[in-house]
């Protein structure tokens, strides 16, 4: 049976072993990702601290291409630092959670303030805008080889089982990460965080762990019992309340469309959008949408209605379209680009479900809306 974590000598001779069967493994399987640093080489924190806020809630997959272009156009803290947030809202478009990239530009700031260094210990990491425990754990860790514990859903998921955690998450979280820290070795703590991902990644999958593979089999208390893909337990997930609204994408003779900017706080903040009425239960009737249009025109109502799943409630929005003579003088923006617009995945779907004719302007809006992550989202086509 694996130690629990306390003082005694004999248990930490025993988490060393553990830590060391799982450093031996990643030695020979550690996946190559664009943010790590190669072998014998040291992490560049700026490196970590952006990879990590782009996972947040995000696949390796979806984030590996975002990465390398914010890498490519801003190479360092103080290059990110200099931009306004419109240019790195729309580089992050599509990529979703959009606080995230609101953070990373407050946090470029402070850290370029103090001279381009990161903090070097988690406590003092989580003092950062956008950075809670797990990534500053990680942070610590991966670029300074600080003895943290980087507990990830994959990190967790392995620990659970490694333990037989049963308590439900998110509950059991503390549990989990108390336990993940006893076996975080003092020497290659970047590693291990990094091994315990890849090891919940590769081996240690939600369903159907490939058990005989991992360096941990023998040590494992869920396999042991034959619950292993009974672990994490994680409590009901509630339902998600279904709101309903009404857009209006506005075109004028050049194909430009109009665009305003959401509020700095809250849900997108910041991003760009086509006017939006109120989201409610119900849809307003024709007569009462129109009351909601930014202007008086000939708003005409497309067919069908963009669906779009976020965190904690999904959204549908019926979309009215106009062709005005000349551009009207409100609050907002007439873009006759959209490629380099800071527009969310939602807000692109919008547009181009507004413009199904198509034509060379808004084929890129619409292509770069049907190749952006999937993430909770469902499209136009299939509400």
């Amino acid at each position: 049976m694996l130690p629990r974590p306390g003082p005694k000598q004999s248990a930490r001779s025993a988490d060393r072993d553990v830590a060391g069967r799982l450093l031996a493994w990643y030695d020979g399987h550690a996946r190559e990702l664009p943010w790590r640093a190669k072998k014998g080489m040291l992490a560049d924190p700026y490196h970590v601290w952006l990879s990590e806020i782009m996972l947040q809630q995000t696949t390796v997959q979806a984030v590996a291409a975002y990465y390398r272009k914010f890498l490519a156009r801003w190479p360092n803290v103080e290059a990110l630092a200099a931009v306004s947030l419109d240019d790195v809202l729309a580089a992050w478009a599509g990529l979703g959670y959009y606080a995230r990239a609101r953070n990373l530009h407050k946090t470029a700031k402070l850290v370029a303030e103090s001279g381009g260094r990161f903090p070097r210990t988690a406590e003092a990491l989580r003092r950062l805008p956008g950075i809670g425990a797990y990534t500053a754990g990680a942070i610590a860790a991966i670029a300074f080889d600080a003895r943290e514990a980087a507990m990830d859903a994959n990190a967790e998921r392995v620990i659970a089982r490694l333990f037989a955690v049963d308590k439900p998450l998110p509950r059991a979280k503390e549990k989990i990460r108390v336990f993940g820290q006893s076996l975080v070795p003092a020497r290659r703590a970047g590693d291990f965080a990094q091994a315990l991902m890849d090891l919940g990644s590769m081996i240690c999958t939600p369903r159907r762990p490939a058990c005989p593979n991992c360096p941990w089999s023998a040590d494992c208390e869920a396999r042991k019992r034959g619950i292993q893909e009974a672990l994490p337990v994680k409590a009901e997930k509630a339902a998600r309340p279904l709101r309903r609204g009404v857009a209006f994408v506005a075109r004028d003779r050049s194909g430009a469309i109009l665009l305003v900017r959401r509020p700095e706080d809250g849900l997108l903040g910041g991003m760009m959008q086509p006017p939006l009425g109120p989201w409610t239960e119900e849809f307003p009737s024709t007569e009462d949408a129109l009351l909601q249009a930014p202007f008086k025109a000939d708003w005409k109502k497309r067919a069908g209605i963009v669906c779009h799943g976020f965190t904690h409630f999904e959204l549908e929005i019926a979309v009215y379209v106009a062709e005005v003579a000349k551009q009207t003088k409100i609050d907002g923006a007439w873009i006759g680009d959209l490629s380099n617009a800071a527009l969310p995945t939602v807000m692109r779907k919008i547009i181009a479900h507004a413009l199904d004719e198509g034509g060379p302007l808004f084929r890129h809006a619409r292509m770069r809306a049907e190749r952006t992550p999937k993430r909770q989202t469902r499209s136009a086509r299939n509400c």
